[in-house]
């Protein structure tokens, strides 16, 4: 069987093969010319006319699938950043196609018909066009351009989409049958997708990124290829809802064995994860038929006219192209668990960070201040005109608190750069890789100065300590009492002294019991001092070591925590989106699995 040619089909003027055709140089109803130059109308070129009622596909992008493609478009805006550009692609892909898709007709439907070589796909094109339009027969590969049809106006965009030349476009028979209920249709005879023409595979790979539908055609002996079954069936799994599987020439099985292969098919698709349309459920149409002899053609036709006329194709296409996208992006937004810093983190963070600025030191050398100040203060004069004697007498051995060993840096860097590292780590912890790098270098950026930061706080600190009084309010009456035992011992020896050199009357005891009042009293007034500093001089250390810590979170805060939990809301923003991206239910009573339980009820 051989293609009808153009010049066959001119019979005065009247159409009477299916092809709709005029003659070279005639203009079309808007007086322009088709692309090819032969002013086809068959070949739904530039001067197509559209009607009225023809609207953007952007109308059928309403509910979860307008809400998803926002949130695809806002989820690559956050990510450039972050991911390379392959990552993104083919999810950038998928809102190209959506925009593209969304200014062409809305009232077509672009079905493809796919096959292996023998499969006899274009003998079931021309049997569901109704006419002879693709070239069958022996020679392989039979089809060798993708052949398309049309049975309304308004397709051009469509089919300029997909690269199919004005020569190649076709409508059928003007009033044959299943017109009416095929309208908006536009069937894609594609070359067979195992061509051992690479140019043939590529057509085929590109178109069917682009159509809306699928209507894969195998036979008896290629139903089971693994070419088709892992490189297109496998990995459209996720299209099941616009994809048809005939099985084809079912005319040379006997008997019941259409039924055993089709149930076989059935298997082949359930393991490649393509669900199949059972009862009404979503998923994929598969059935058999013989395009030779007509058999379950009609009721393929009807349930490709139901498919057609709901409109929402192309809408569903999209639908799972996303799905896709999103399923490939999953590893780059989903997380392993419970992410980002708790409490108990950024506690640790700090007390790193007060460890490393040396703020427990810091305090423990603030209440050891204390405590002298308060021995000096409280005690008795003889010892501390004792002290100031030994200070003079041996300069650098006077009593004093040994200090505390400090690092050779201020800060510790090392301690400081460790802490960094732990938080970040914690911060990064179950964070998808690109993210979890994100939140390592915003620590490490903001890292840098951290430790000369510290020092000066550490260094402003002790200057401001220097400068705060030590002196409680009760001190004075502590120098006071010892000041009064000081008096004592000197009025009970001035009074002994009296009565020794005949001054004063003798008697012994009362001087010697005041002497011993004062020399008693010094001591007790020094020991009860020293009892009552412990209290206000802990808290006093702990209060510069509270200082210190305060000021070491909020530098560790604003340098380190802040930027990394930035990262950690871009990251929680972009998660967020990506749920809207994938989380979308569709209805179970909208794919081809559904439209083959209604049309069934309607032919039964």
């Amino acid at each position: 069987m051989t293609a009808i040619t153009d010049d066959e089909n001119e019979t005065g003027g009247r159409w009477d093969d299916g092809l709709i055709a005029r003659r070279v140089g005639q203009r079309n109803e808007d007086g322009t010319r088709n692309e090819d130059g032969t002013g086809e109308v068959g070949a739904e070129g530039e001067g197509d006319h559209i009607g009225d009622e023809q609207l953007p596909v952007g109308g059928t992008y309403g509910g979860p699938l307008r809400d998803r493609l926002s949130a695809l478009r806002e989820l690559l805006g956050l990510s450039q950043t972050r991911l390379d550009g392959k990552t993104l692609a083919e999810a950038g892909r998928v809102l190209d196609e959506a925009a593209a898709r969304q200014r062409l007709s809305s009232r077509h439907t672009v079905v493809a018909i796919a096959g292996a070589t023998g499969s006899g796909k274009s003998t079931l094109f021309n049997a569901l066009a109704g006419v002879r339009i693709a070239e069958t027969g022996l020679r392989r590969p039979t089809t060798s351009a993708p052949i398309a049809c049309t049975w309304s106006e308004g397709a051009a965009g469509l089919l300029d989409r997909l690269a199919i030349p004005g020569r190649l476009r076709r409508k059928p028979l003007a009033g044959g049958d299943g017109d009416d209920q095929l309208q908006g249709l536009v069937l894609v005879d594609l070359p067979d997708h195992d061509s051992a023409v690479v140019r043939h595979r590529e057509q085929v790979d590109r178109i069917l990124a682009l159509v809306d539908a699928v209507i894969w055609v195998v036979d008896p002996e290629k139903y089971a290829d693994a070419a088709l079954h892992e490189r297109y069936l496998r990995p459209l799994a996720g299209h099941a809802e616009i994809t048809f599987v005939v099985l084809n020439q079912i005319d040379r099985l006997p008997g019941e064995a259409a039924d055993q292969v089709l149930d076989d098919l059935r298997r082949l698709l359930d393991e490649d994860g393509m669900a199949v349309g059972e009862h009404g459920e979503p998923g994929a149409t598969v059935l058999a038929v013989s395009a030779l002899t007509g058999e379950g053609v009609g009721e393929l036709r009807e349930m490709v006219g139901a498919f057609v006329q709901e409109r929402s194709a192309a809408a569903r296409r999209l639908s799972a192209d996303v799905d896709a996208a999103a399923a490939k992006l999953r590893p780059v937004y989903v997380a392993d668990g419970r992410t980002g810093l708790d409490e108990r983190a950024r506690e640790d963070f700090s007390a790193r960070l007060a460890e490393a600025i040396g703020a427990t030191a810091a305090g423990e050398a603030a209440e050891r201040e204390w405590r002298r100040n308060a021995g000096r203060a409280c005690g008795t004069p003889w010892l501390r005109l004792w002290r100031w004697y030994e200070r003079k007498r041996m300069p650098g051995a006077a009593a004093v608190e040994p200090e505390v060993p400090v690092e050779e840096e201020p800060t510790a860097r090392q301690r400081v750069e460790q802490a960094v590292r732990t938080v970040a780590d914690e911060a990064a912890r179950g964070l998808p890789a690109p993210w979890g790098q994100a939140v390592r270098e915003a620590a490490v950026r903001g890292a840098q100065g951290l430790p000369e930061a510290l020092d000066e706080l550490a260094a402003r600190e002790a200057a401001e300590s220097k400068g705060r009084p030590l002196r409680p309010a009760w001190w004075p009456a502590a120098v006071l009492a010892q000041a009064s035992m000081t008096l004592l011992q000197i009025f009970g020896g001035l009074w002994l002294v009296g009565q020794i050199v005949g001054v004063l009357e003798p008697g012994l005891i009362p001087p010697v019991l005041v002497m011993l009042a004062g020399i008693v009293g010094g001591p007790l007034v020094e020991w009860a001092c020293a009892a009552a500093t412990k209290g206000p001089a802990r808290r006093y250390g702990q209060d510069a070591r509270r200082r210190l810590q305060e000021a070491a979170a909020a530098c560790g805060r604003a340098k380190v925590l802040d930027p990394v939990s930035a990262e950690l809301m871009r990251y929680r923003e972009v998660r967020e989106q990506y749920a809207t991206v994938s989380g979308s239910a569709r209805p179970a009573s909208s794919g081809p699995g559904a439209l083959r339980g209604r049309v069934r009820s309607r032919i039964g």
